[in-house]
């Protein structure tokens, strides 16, 4: 099945990684959203729990590994064409963490990563549901460290 115009929506898998306040940000090299500065992620494979594809796609495209993971939220992405269609349709799995090893490097279809401060994220031109996530996965670290 194509990822463009599916039949049915992919699983994807984003990661909110965290080094103290920054956030780690990619910068996309290929369809959907060529050029576009968003979190890692990308499709779940057969067989794979999405824990596992959380860590591979994130050390695939940025080098970087995390320590445990919390599931921060899940959301759809969905892009029509200009008649309408579904063009791409992503339900995406948000998992966060923190920080654990790796220098970030640009890998597989992405292009540039940054480490952003929060005060620096409106240079990113990120979505209105990638700010969001980030916020919920920053506050979904805070709850947890308190526990």
């Amino acid at each position: 099945m194509s990822r463009e115009y599916p039949d049915r929506p992919w699983i994807g898998i984003g990661v909110i990684a965290f080094r103290g306040e920054e956030v780690l940000l990619v910068r996309r090299g290929k369809p959907p959203r060529i050029g576009s500065w968003s979190l890692p992620g990308g499709a779940q494979h057969l067989g794979e729990t999405v824990q596992e594809a959380a860590r591979r796609e994130l050390l695939e495209e940025t080098g970087i590994e995390v320590g445990p993971l919390l599931l921060a939220d899940v959301v759809d992405a969905v892009t029509h064409d200009e008649a309408g269609a579904v063009r791409y349709h992503y339900t995406i799995v948000d998992f966060c963490g923190e920080w654990a090893g790796g220098e970030a490097r640009p890998g597989d279809d992405v292009d540039a990563v940054a480490w952003a401060r929060p005060e620096a994220l409106d240079n990113y031109a990120l979505t209105r549901e990638a700010r969001a996530v980030i916020a919920i996965a920053r506050l979904r670290l805070l709850a947890d460290a308190a526990d």
